[in-house]
């Protein structure tokens, strides 16, 4: 994983030295980096880099006032009143457990504890202490332990194992007291691909999922990534696994976008094909993942996750005014892939979207021709 990350980092800085290209009749003329006429993103009312909101994909303000609040007062209690007010089997309930387990994992990280000052996130502890029964903070405790295991130690360890395996545990607790809710599977799903599950007993745990929110597409993202060839399955077994997801979609749904998240998954380490991204595979997924975004509702939770990765593809593919088009509906927030695999997610997507203006000015586009 190590040198996959060194890679891409290689690759992008490739990225932004190279200079902006103008596509005209099949020429190619240089329009270099820095030049007075470069575009400017701001020019688009797009926000300015330092004010990226890394913390999620897109804008969900009642969690960002129960996080200040919770977070400010140390008192659980918002949280468990938000969770308890949202949709069980929604999208949105698991972006919440996920967004109060990475404050507590982070918090944390940044104030371990000592003799003389609690650790960082004692909040959630509490919460368990005094709500053992609610079943959101049974959720939330089993997502942290998830997320302690991937940031404070390594796969194949046995610091990790021993925290997968009580994630496994609490997981158990978890669906013991909501019966019908998906979450708890959907968190183990990560245990699953931490603890290398036999693709039979995976496919038990998202047989459970299936039977309480089977168009659930944080579901299906999660286990995207044990089929994957990295983990435990395969390119075939991935793209198998997207590809059957998209065919059985409701109208609506965002799963049509699947196969374009299997496709980032197996990216070459080295692409050294300069029409790759607009190969058949690729070009099929990206229209797939259009067609998706196009026909979801407009408060889908997931779509911005999908409109962030048509960014990433559409720049490659150098379809300037398509990522513009998407860009403008996700501009402000860049916690989700691509962006989250960087050490600075604010500034892997600020180097995209520079190239994504570039590209479109130097087609003709200007602020006044973006529709809004």
């Amino acid at each position: 994983m190590e040198i996959l990350l060194v890679l891409w980092a290689l690759l992008m800085i490739g990225f932004v030295v190279l200079p902006f290209m103008r596509r005209r009749r099949g020429m190619i003329e240089q329009v270099p980096a820095g030049h007075p006429d470069a575009a400017d993103p701001e020019n688009y009312g797009f926000a300015r880099q330092e004010e990226l909101d890394v913390r999620m994909p897109g804008p969900d303000q009642d969690l960002l006032d129960v996080l200040d609040l919770v977070q400010r007062s140390q008192d659980y209690r918002a949280a468990g009143q938000l969770l308890a007010g949202t949709e069980a089997a929604g999208e949105r309930r698991w972006q919440r457990v996920q967004a109060f387990a990475g404050a507590a994992s982070l918090e944390l990280q940044q104030r371990p504890g000592g003799v003389s000052d609690a650790p960082g996130g004692q909040w959630l502890r509490v919460w368990r202490a005094e709500q053992p029964k609610d079943a959101g903070g049974a959720a939330v405790h089993a997502e942290f332990l998830v997320q302690q295991a991937w940031r404070t130690a390594t796969p194949g360890t046995d610091e990790f194992r021993i925290i997968m395996e009580e994630a496994r545990a609490a997981c158990g607790e978890a669906a013991l007291l909501a019966p019908g809710d998906p979450i708890p599977y959907i968190v183990e799903l990560s245990v699953a691909r931490g603890l290398a599950y036999t693709q039979p007993e995976f496919e038990q745990v998202w047989l459970k999922i299936l039977d309480r929110a089977p168009n659930h597409m944080g579901a299906h993202l999660a286990a995207l990534h044990y089929w994957c060839e990295k983990w435990h399955g395969s390119r075939e077994q991935a793209y198998g696994f997207a590809e059957a997801a998209a065919a059985r979609a409701p109208q609506g749904s965002l799963l049509a976008a699947m196969p374009l998240f299997a496709v980032f998954e197996h990216l070459p380490e080295v692409n050294l094909v300069s029409g790759f991204y607009q190969s058949e595979v690729v070009t099929k997924a990206i229209h797939g993942a259009l067609h998706a975004v196009h026909s979801a509702r407009a408060d889908d939770p997931m779509l911005a996750h999908v409109r962030h990765l048509l960014v990433f593809f559409l720049v490659r593919a150098e379809r300037w005014a398509e990522a513009m088009n998407q860009l403008i509906h996700v501009d402000g927030h860049v916690g989700a892939l691509p962006w989250t695999l960087s050490a600075d997610p604010a500034a892997e997507f600020a180097v995209y979207r520079a190239l994504a203006v570039a590209g479109y000015e130097a087609n003709g586009g200007s602020p006044a021709t973006l529709p809004h």
